[in-house]
């Protein structure tokens, strides 16, 4: 389900590979259509870690939702699951295959923790933050919405500031 107002949209799944893949493209997709291009690889890589965990760990089924939030320049990523025990970040060698996930979800992200839920379950969040807050509008027609953004901006070489002619004008910028 996607709302609009709040710019939540929340996923619910079971964490196999093939589901997390589904989500990735879900997730893609979405952060795209709020122009939130830049954040995509580190959602992308944070999620992708929090459901293999999901499907790791978690106990006594695979199911989990995913939601993400984006409000005041923040995207805030969680992931849920009905196991009651909270991750923690462990200690790797350098050449361990294995048990880095959360780490890495902690280097890159600018925050990140875990909830127990009553139901005795867990979240566990991180957030990324946006170069600059986004504003919001639906693209109806994305293509129109993206040429009307444009700016387009043409270079004028010195020797041109000084013409006086006034029939001598640069051509009008073509939208292609």
């Amino acid at each position: 389900m996607i709302t609009e107002a709040s710019r939540r949209c929340a996923l619910e799944l079971e964490a196999l590979p093939s589901r997390i893949q589904q989500v990735r493209r879900i997730v893609s997709a979405q952060l795209r259509y709020w122009q939130l291009e830049p954040l995509i690889d580190p959602a992308l890589l944070g999620i992708t870690e929090l459901l293999a965990n999901v499907h790791q760990h978690a106990e006594p089924h695979k199911r989990c939702s995913v939601e993400l939030t984006f409000a005041s320049g923040w995207l805030t990523t969680a992931v849920a699951d009905s196991d009651p025990r909270l991750p923690r970040v462990r200690d790797f060698e350098p050449m361990a295959t294995c048990g880095r996930g959360l780490a890495m979800v902690v280097a890159m992200s600018d925050s990140w923790g875990t909830e127990a839920q009553q139901d005795g379950g867990k979240v566990v969040w991180f957030t990324l933050r946006a170069e600059a807050p986004v504003p919001y509008e639906p693209l109806e027609a994305p293509l129109a919405v993206a040429v009307q953004g444009a700016a387009v901006h043409q270079a004028v070489p010195e020797d041109m500031h000084q013409d006086t002619d006034e029939d001598a004008r640069l051509p009008e910028p073509a939208l292609v």
